[in-house]
This record gives C-alpha cells, sequence and structure tokens, in this order.
C-alpha cells in the first residue's frame, strides 16, 4: 500500500484554503478596477456627447437649439438620429452608467450617474454642459431645466 499515488485529503485541503486567500485578496482589486474603467467610459461618453452635441448645433440645430435626447435613431433630432452617437449610448445606458440630456436654446446639458446610485457601479457622477467642462461629483450631479448643472462638482482634466 505504500506505492498509492495522489494527494492526501490534507493536501487539497492546503491547496483549496490557499486558493481562497488568493480570491480574497484579488477580487476586491478587480471590483475596484471595474468602477474605474466604468467611470472612464463614462466620461469618453460624455465628451462623445459633447462633440456630437457642437455637430448638431452646427448642422441641424440652426445655430439655435442643441438636441434633448440622445435617441432613437430614427428621431432625425436625436443625437443618434443624425448618427452623431451609437446605439448602445443612445439608450441612454452604458458601461454601469445611465445618461441623460436636457438642452435650451443655445445651452445643453449630458449628465451620467451610475445605474443603481453612487457606489454601485462607480463611486462618481459626471456632467457636461456647454461650455464643454465635464464636472466629477461625488453625489449625483443632475442637469436641470435649461441645460443647467446642479450640484456640486470639481472640474477634471
Amino acid at each position: 500500500m505504500k506505492n498509492q499515488k495522489g494527494f492526501s485529503l490534507v493536501e487539497l485541503l492546503v491547496v483549496v484554503i490557499i486558493i481562497g486567500i488568493i480570491a480574497a485578496i484579488a477580487i476586491p482589486s478587480l471590483l475596484a478596477s471595474r468602477k474605474a474603467a466604468n467611470e472612464a467610459s463614462a466620461i469618453s461618453s460624455l465628451r462623445t456627447i459633447h462633440s456630437a452635441q457642437i455637430t448638431f448645433f452646427a448642422t441641424k440645430g440652426a445655430n439655435a437649439a442643441y438636441s434633448s435626447a440622445l435617441g432613437p435613431a430614427s428621431d432625425d433630432t436625436t443625437l443618434a438620429g443624425q448618427g452623431l452617437i451609437d446605439s448602445n449610448l443612445a439608450g441612454g445606458a452604458k458601461s454601469g452608467y445611465t445618461f441623460n440630456v436636457t438642452a435650451g436654446t443655445g445651452v445643453y446639458c449630458a449628465g451620467a450617474g451610475p445605474t443603481g446610485g453612487v457606489g454601485n457601479n462607480g463611486t462618481n457622477s459626471f456632467a457636461v454642459a456647454s461650455n464643454g467642462v465635464i464636472l466629477k461629483g461625488a453625489s449625483d450631479l443632475v442637469c436641470g431645466a435649461g441645460g443647467a448643472i446642479g450640484g456640486a462638482g470639481n472640474a477634471i482634466q
């Protein structure tokens, strides 16, 4: 019986415990990386919305009004309808963030907040207005009537 090959139960338990410890260390880092990736995607999407709004204002808006909606693609008064943003962003949600746009004559505001609230898919909310400056806030930044940003936020580079 001394020539039996294989692992003992103790050896298998040690390996399982080591794998559990490694997973316990790695999972929080992976979740933090996912939140950071969601935030980077939200900022990039806001830059896309800003560029699309400027293009819409210069061409379709007759230099009087920005688009007040992201989609659908069948409506030529929206950013998606003009082919300025992709279909994922036109739906109002992308990479764990929910997007909204309000517009008035000559002004607009686009906001992005983590789906499910701050802390779930990201730790910050973001907004951009007609001036192109993207603001970051720990609480929800909201776009009010007439394209004004409501809430406290700091400009990001």
